[in-house]
């Protein structure tokens, strides 16, 4: 039996309202073939002004959706901070925390990403958790050094129940357009299951996965699936990876 793929799409600061619309005008049909296939699971993560028409598009689709990014306290002033009741309002049910450019151009530390993805759980949503080294980091040998670093902050405060509910994405900020080699990836990926400590864990790829490397990256036995950037953000080339994968 072949293992489930989950095919996740980060929009990043790309698609206003209006360009949300449009991609659910497309996105039906580019699916179709898709759709009742149980070995994908596929989810959608806009900015926050694009969750209305997000949520709408997605729940008629059937797929997963949610937000970026959020702040761990439920309210008070945190002067232009988006919290979990506010996301709930719009039923998301999965936020990204500790994106590559949200630790190096944000500088957001480790210990408030694993705050946020501990509130995160605790309201019974899934945190999709980001790690990675940048290009220097792998350059000067410290790739492992870095992501035992990142990981280790969240485990720290977590159950080994509550590791469990996370989706781990190992997305390694090497710059726009590059990418880890099939191996590489696989490397990585395994480790962070070793170290995480369940071989069961879901355990994603992020680095400009699109249709011509697709086949290669999901199929290594510790890469479960794919967190897209720039191909996500257009039903053909998004769904072309699962297809390229399948083919």
């Amino acid at each position: 039996m072949s293992k489930k793929i989950y095919l996740y799409g980060n929009w990043k600061m790309n698609n206003t309202y209006r360009e949300t619309e449009k991609f659910f005008e497309e996105f039906p049909g580019v699916y179709e073939p898709f759709k009742n296939d149980a070995g994908l699971e596929v989810g959608i993560f806009a900015p926050f002004t694009s969750l209305w028409p997000l949520s709408q598009g997605a729940k008629k689709c059937g797929i997963v959706f949610g937000a970026q990014n959020v702040y761990y306290e439920p309210k008070g002033a945190f002067t232009g901070e988006i919290s979990i009741p506010m996301l709930k309002e719009y039923d998301v049910t999965h936020i990204i925390l500790g994106h590559s450019e949200r630790r190096h151009i944000f500088f957001e530390p480790d210990e408030m990403i694993a705050k946020k993805t501990k509130a995160v759980l605790e309201a019974g949503m899934t945190p999709v958790f980001c790690y990675g080294e940048t290009l220097e980091e792998r350059e000067s040998g410290n790739t492992f050094t870095v992501m035992e670093r990142q990981l280790k902050a969240v485990l720290d405060i977590l159950t080994p129940e509550e590791a469990a509910k996370v989706i781990y994405a190992y997305e390694p900020a090497i710059g726009t357009g590059k990418t880890a080699t099939p191996d590489q990836a696989e490397e990585v990926c395994k480790w962070s299951r070793e170290l995480i400590g369940n071989p069961k864990v879901v355990i994603l790829y992020g680095g400009s996965v699109k249709g011509s490397n697709a086949k290669e990256l999901l199929s290594m036995p510790d890469i479960d699936g794919a967190l897209v950037g720039g191909a996500s953000l257009k039903p053909a080339s998004f769904l072309e990876i699962y297809g390229a994968y399948k083919g």
